[in-house]
């Protein structure tokens, strides 16, 4: 690699102009650096006013999601060295409305997610002093990988159907649906599969599998949703059978 790498940025500004532009940064290149880095060092010594987001720096908090080269991924997470290019493209998150240059709004996916349900829900509580709710490691196995989602949206900016139906749930929300419907301490299955088996849910899912493909922690979307889509086909059945067998 040489000492220094082009990164060419999408910036838009919407106070001055309705169209994104490209704007190329030379950055000092280390063999540590990641793309977060490089963004950061613009920031700090080029230009102050590029727009990201960032946390943890650890591939935990999910916000510093971006389009590396054209693939949704973690910048804190994404080497530099691994890219092998000279220029490097980033550019916000695909199918969401862009704020401002790699900032982008999630309101659309907080919305998905509220709409699952992603809480245990159970029937009635006990008291605290009557001990928690235990389970054995052969239970949290069956919806930990789920668990390991940190919201970072790279699955919805990979999905096709989703960049095709923005009404489409999407394979986070989805994802974390089945990752309570399967954990043994929650009663709530039966509500969250009546809000998932409507048009904008489990069936708009074609299996192409690149949420599974780019998301930075093998949660492995597409599979949740393929393991949800028996069930819900069971309880639609269920809901539409006696009317049909009235008439």
């Amino acid at each position: 690699m040489a000492d220094e790498i082009i990164l060419r940025v999408t910036r838009y500004r919407p106070e001055q102009s309705p169209l994104p532009f490209h704007e190329d940064f030379a950055v000092p290149f280390r063999n540590d650096m990641m793309v977060l880095d490089a963004l950061a060092y613009v920031k700090d010594h080029m230009d102050g006013s590029l727009a990201f987001r960032w946390s943890c720096r650890m591939g935990i908090c999910g916000s510093c999601g971006a389009s590396v080269e054209g693939t949704p991924r973690l910048t804190c997470s994404t080497f530099l060295h691994e890219i092998r290019k000279p220029i490097v493209r980033v550019g916000p998150l695909g199918h969401f409305p862009v704020i401002k240059d790699l900032v982008v709004d999630m309101d659309d996916f907080m919305r998905k997610l509220q709409q699952v349900m992603p809480w245990i829900i159970r029937e009635s509580e006990k008291p605290l002093e009557r001990g928690e709710y235990s389970q054995l490691p052969e239970q949290v196995e069956l919806y930990r990988q789920q668990s390991l989602c940190i919201n970072c949206m790279i699955c919805y900016a990979g999905c096709p159907v989703y960049g095709l139906e923005p009404e489409f749930i999407g394979p986070a929300a989805l994802a974390l649906a089945y990752r309570y419907n399967v954990d043994t301490r929650d009663h709530g299955s039966k509500e969250r599969l009546a809000r998932l088996i409507g048009r904008t849910g489990l069936w708009e899912c074609t299996y192409v599998g690149e949420c599974s493909v780019v998301c930075p922690k093998n949660v492995d979307p597409a599979g949740a949703i393929q393991r949800l889509k028996a069930p819900g086909a069971i309880q639609a059945i269920q809901i539409l059978l006696p009317p049909i067998l009235r008439r």
